[in-house]
C-alpha cells in the first residue's frame, strides 16, 4: 500500500502531518467522539437515531505569549465539541457532507484556527463505517458563512380559515406590512382531511394541506414570498421581506419535531415563534388556545383596521 492510500485510511492527524504548511502550526485533536442523532436522506433513516463518530484535527497558530495556564488563551477542546453539538441541534440534516461543512466553518471562526481535518462516519449503516472526510482552511470560509447581525424579531400573524376568506385580507396585509417588525404569516390548514391511520404519514398529509393554503395565499398576495427553511426565514427577516410559512420541511427536519402540534396550527405558529425568537403571535379570527408560550393577541375577523389593535 503506497503512502497516499495509507494516509487516506489513517486518522486525520496523519493527513495533517503529511500536508503540513511551511509555517509551524500546533494541533489539537478529538478522536472517536460518538453521538447518537437522527440524520439521513432515506425514509428508513427517519424517526430513529444512529451513531456518528467524529474525528477532528484543528491546526492552530502557535501562541507566542506566556499562556499562564489560562484556558481562555487557547482554542479549547470544548470549542470543537460545541461546534459539533450546535450544528447537530440546529436542524435535522440529510447529508454528512453538509454537517461536515458547517462544523468546519464554525471551528474556523475561532481566532486561532487555521485548518480543520474532519472525518464523520455512520456506524450503524451496513457492516462497516460509512463516512466523509474533508479538509478546510481559513481562506475557504466564505464571508457569507460568518454570522451577520441577527435579524430584528419578527411578528407572526396567523390567519384562520375565516380570515383567509375575508374581504379585509388585502387591507390587513397593507397595515401589517407597514408596522415596525419583519412579518411572517402562518395559515390554517384543512380540517376536512381524511385520517390515514399512521402518525408520520398523517403529519405529512396535514402539513401539505397547510402548505397548499400558504401557496394559495401567496398567489393572492404577491407581496408575500413562500419560505420553507430557517435560512429562508432568516434572509426574509433581515431583508424586510413579508413571507408566508410553508412548514413541512422546517417541522419534519427539526431535531425535536413538533408533529404533535400539527392539528393545532395556532400552537404550531407559537412553536415557530419560540424557534425564531418572534416578537409576538397575532391571531386573526380565532380564539387563543391555552398554554401559548409567546406574547399573543387575538383580533376578531370582522375588524378592518388592525394596525392599532
Amino acid at each position: 500500500m503506497n503512502d497516499e492510500i495509507k494516509q487516506a485510511f489513517e486518522h486525520p492527524s496523519a493527513r495533517s502531518r503529511a500536508s503540513e504548511p511551511d509555517a509551524m502550526l500546533d494541533r489539537i485533536s478529538l478522536r472517536d467522539h460518538i453521538v447518537s442523532v437522527e440524520i439521513g436522506a432515506f425514509q428508513a433513516e427517519r424517526d430513529m437515531t444512529q451513531r456518528l463518530s467524529f474525528n477532528v484535527v484543528v491546526e492552530v497558530r502557535h501562541v507566542t505569549e506566556d499562556l499562564g495556564d489560562d484556558v481562555d488563551l487557547i482554542l479549547s477542546y470544548d470549542s470543537v465539541t460545541e461546534a459539533i453539538n450546535i450544528e447537530l441541534a440546529a436542524e435535522r440534516l440529510n447529508l454528512l457532507e453538509t454537517l461536515a461543512e458547517r462544523i468546519a466553518d464554525r471551528i474556523l471562526r475561532e481566532p486561532q484556527a487555521q485548518r480543520v481535518f474532519l472525518r464523520i462516519e455512520k456506524l450503524d449503516r451496513g457492516g462497516g463505517a460509512l463516512g466523509v472526510e474533508i479538509v478546510r482552511q481559513l481562506s475557504d470560509v466564505a464571508q457569507s458563512t460568518i454570522p451577520d447581525n441577527a435579524p430584528d424579531p419578527a411578528r407572526i400573524v396567523h390567519l384562520s380559515a375565516v380570515a383567509l376568506e375575508s374581504v379585509h385580507l388585502g387591507h390587513w396585509v397593507d397595515q401589517l406590512s407597514a408596522m415596525d417588525a419583519p412579518l411572517i404569516f402562518t395559515v390554517a390548514g384543512d380540517d376536512k382531511i381524511t385520517d390515514v391511520g399512521a402518525e408520520t404519514a398523517q403529519a405529512h398529509v396535514d402539513l401539505l394541506a397547510i402548505e397548499q393554503k400558504a401557496w394559495a395565499f401567496a398567489a393572492q398576495e404577491p407581496r408575500c414570498a413562500v419560505v420553507e427553511t430557517r435560512t429562508e426565514l432568516d434572509w426574509a427577516m433581515k431583508n424586510d421581506q413579508t413571507c408566508v410559512w410553508a412548514p413541512r420541511k422546517f417541522v419534519m427536519d427539526a431535531v425535536e419535531s413538533p408533529i404533535s402540534l400539527i392539528n393545532s396550527p395556532i400552537v404550531l405558529a407559537d412553536w415557530l415563534a419560540t424557534q425564531i425568537g418572534a416578537l409576538e403571535v397575532l391571531v386573526i379570527g380565532e380564539d387563543l388556545p391555552n398554554g401559548m408560550k409567546t406574547a399573543c393577541r387575538s383580533i376578531p375577523v370582522g375588524r378592518k383596521d388592525i394596525s392599532a389593535a
